[in-house]
């Protein structure tokens, strides 16, 4: 789940050597905090929001066959 993070928002972001996913795994909730460099923060959001909705729509699709919820933070 880490790599496809990187893998959708490495091409969107400027600095891409600054994208960090961090997992924190607890006991029935999985969350990936996304750090990315704070001039990029804009790309990652999207208008309204829409990118960083999009890709969490991707990644909790991708979870959906874990018995875990799946959270996504997005942080510079």
């Amino acid at each position: 789940m880490k790599e496809l993070i990187e893998t959708i928002v490495k091409p969107l972001v400027d600095f891409p050597e600054d994208v960090q996913v961090n997992v924190l795994e607890e006991e029935n909730r999985v969350t990936y905090q996304l750090s990315v460099n704070k001039t990029d923060m804009g790309k990652v959001i999207g208008k309204q929001g829409r990118v960083a909705k999009a890709i969490r729509t991707v990644v909790y699709a991708a979870g959906s066959s874990q018995q875990k919820k799946i959270f996504l933070e997005i942080s510079e």
